[in-house]
């Protein structure tokens, strides 16, 4: 295969699928509100776009060699379960020593106690589904298929970059659409991008979410699979989430503790120590898998 054809290739199905969402979410949008729901379309057009991006992913499986990286990225090993484990300790131990933080600082229970309590198995199910899909697409997928193209050093960088740009580009504003619009589409797509735009406004997350893809990714590299980087994101995703639980007027926790925007712990200067620190501890708590093709990838690539 030529080399970068890979990355070619995904970039194109990335653009395709942003296009076809664009056309399509306005008459979604319209489907929905005469069904007589209620929803803002920017999630509208979040959820369109995954569908568009399944859909011509799976017309370029082939090409992409996605079911061979997939089945790859998810092959269960003697060592898989003591992977998964080490993955929620490590990240328990963070979003531990991220609480201890806002504890001393004076956080408490506030209002959003109760409310965070309630949705908690929610936030669990949301967790395990979150790590597991985006551990298969950015990990196994699509690190996996960018290393043959720049190699495991080159790949991880490339793949973690995307992983964070990708959470940061959302519409900002919520906004309804009840009748059809077709243009609605492309303007939720251009204040999606707009994000982009004033990179020091989402410096601090985007900074935060490359530290972790490094993380996530460097584990993959290194174990072949995505049982250890599945079990620390998912862990990492109920963290931030419970976070909110601390949320109160009374106290300001510092900024550096807090993090900034919509992606709470890991936009903050603490949750980037803790990502550096996990980063530096890979070699260490992650257990290589020696039949491992990734892993043989991996070491060549760090050599």
């Amino acid at each position: 295969m030529t080399r970068g054809y890979f990355t070619a290739l995904f970039a194109a199905a990335l653009v395709a699928a942003a296009v076809l969402a664009a056309v399509i979410a306005p008459a979604a949008a319209w489907l929905v509100a005469q069904a007589g729901f209620r929803f803002p379309f920017p999630r509208i057009f979040d959820r369109v776009v995954m569908a568009a991006m399944a859909l011509v992913l799976a017309a370029l499986a082939k090409r992409l060699r996605l079911v061979a990286l997939l089945r790859d990225g998810f092959r269960r090993s003697p060592t898989s379960l003591g992977h998964a484990v080490r993955g929620v300790l490590a990240g328990a131990c963070v979003i531990g020593a991220l609480f201890a933080l806002a504890f001393a600082f004076g956080a408490h229970g506030g209002p959003q106690s109760a409310k965070v309590v309630a949705r908690l198995p929610g936030y669990l199910l949301g967790a395990v589904a979150v790590a597991v899909i985006e551990e298969g697409f950015f990990r196994a997928f699509l690190l996996g298929g960018m290393v043959d193209d720049f190699g495991p050093a080159g790949a991880l960088l490339l793949s973690s970059a995307v992983y964070a740009v990708a959470h940061v580009v959302r519409a900002p504003a919520r906004f309804y659409v009840a009748d059809f619009e077709p243009a609605a589409g492309l303007r939720n797509l251009a204040a999606s991008l707009g994000a982009l735009a004033h990179p020091l406004a989402s410096a601090p997350t985007l900074v935060g979410l490359m530290l972790l893809g490094l993380v996530l990714g460097s584990a993959f590299l290194r174990s072949g699979s995505i049982y250890f980087s599945a079990g620390l994101h998912g862990v990492l995703v109920l963290g931030s989430k419970s976070f909110r639980a601390l949320r109160t007027p009374r106290v300001k926790l510092p900024r550096w503790v807090s993090g900034y925007g919509r992606i709470a712990l890991i936009s903050g200067a603490a949750g980037w120590i803790g990502a550096l620190i996990l980063l530096a501890l890979v070699p260490l708590i992650v257990a290589p898998e020696k039949d491992s093709a990734m892993r043989a990838a991996g070491d060549a690539g760090w050599r």
